[in-house]
């Protein structure tokens, strides 16, 4: 199938995942919406040692984390939260 055949939202997902893991009690996990007005979408509390696997989709295109937690993608690994 060529590109120009695939459906016109293909071309905005990226299938890359990235690894959230909750380094405390109680980190929370915002999915904020793509569009003309970003609104949150969806919110997941891990406990601690908790991992979460995400993925940007057609509806999510920002993701907020409140907490301490380290997240792995394929650029790199980061800790959020207060040391």
């Amino acid at each position: 199938m060529a590109t120009s055949e695939l459906p016109e939202k293909t071309h905005l997902l990226n299938p890359e995942y990235f690894l959230v893991k909750a380094l405390e009690e109680g980190v929370t996990i915002i999915g904020l919406t793509r569009g003309k007005e970003t609104k949150f979408h969806h919110t997941e509390k891990l406990a601690e040692g908790e991992v979460m696997i995400f993925q940007f989709t057609e509806h999510t295109s920002a993701i907020k984390i409140r907490g301490k937690a380290e997240i792995i993608t394929n650029h790199g690994r980061v800790v959020s939260g207060k040391e």
